[in-house]
């Protein structure tokens, strides 16, 4: 929250809840840190690392739902408040990427293989994401660019699973996109050496 006030701001609270009306599903509060980067002008944040062991969370509360509320009162009694409806929560999403064998021999094949994860927050674990769709991506040496070459759909553990042919230097990668409950997540690139 960014507030301008003639006065240091003394105390920064802030909400993170669940529900509608008067109904609250879930509901976390926090004190802000605060910085003046010019006169006058104080911005305040805080984050809420919510932990599935230890807090009131399930995967029913994933997506939309969410609302935030941030009030700042500065030392000569003013105040300023805001309420925030449309914050979006998702379960956490991990994906990996493993391209072999390196080095290859030009025109040979490279199997690139992955697994995507999903933050179970009913069994406080992650668990494989079936049959979701996952792009793979290549891009070649010297360039900036990914070109996506195929989409696949995991399998029942999460896994990925494909053979493609080595033509040139460069790094494959899986990309997934997400929806309103999962984030997007792209893997780093990597890299094949083709002799």
């Amino acid at each position: 929250m960014t507030a301008r006030t003639d006065s240091p701001i003394r105390e920064a609270f802030l909400e993170l809840w669940h529900g509608t009306g008067g109904d609250v599903n879930a509901s976390y509060h926090r004190t802000g840190t605060c910085t003046a980067p010019s006169a006058g002008l104080t911005t305040c944040s805080t984050s809420f690392p919510l932990d599935p062991k230890s807090d009131v969370i399930s995967n029913s509360l994933a997506g939309g739902g969410w609302r935030a509320y941030a009030q700042l009162e500065a030392k000569d009694g003013d105040y300023a408040s805001g309420d925030y409806p449309a914050v979006r929560v998702q379960r956490a999403a991990s994906l990996t990427v493993n391209a072999a064998p390196e080095p290859v021999a030009k025109g040979k094949p490279v199997t690139v293989t992955g697994r995507l994860l999903l933050a179970d927050w009913n069994a406080n674990k992650y668990r494989g994401y079936s049959g979701q769709s996952v792009k793979l991506q290549f891009r070649k040496s010297g360039s900036s660019t990914y070109t996506t070459l195929k989409t696949l759909k995991t399998n029942s553990s999460g896994d990925l699973r494909t053979t493609v042919t080595a033509s040139a230097d460069g790094y494959w990668r899986w990309t997934f996109a997400g929806w309103s409950t999962v984030p997007a997540v792209t893997t780093a690139g990597d890299f094949v050496d083709v002799r």
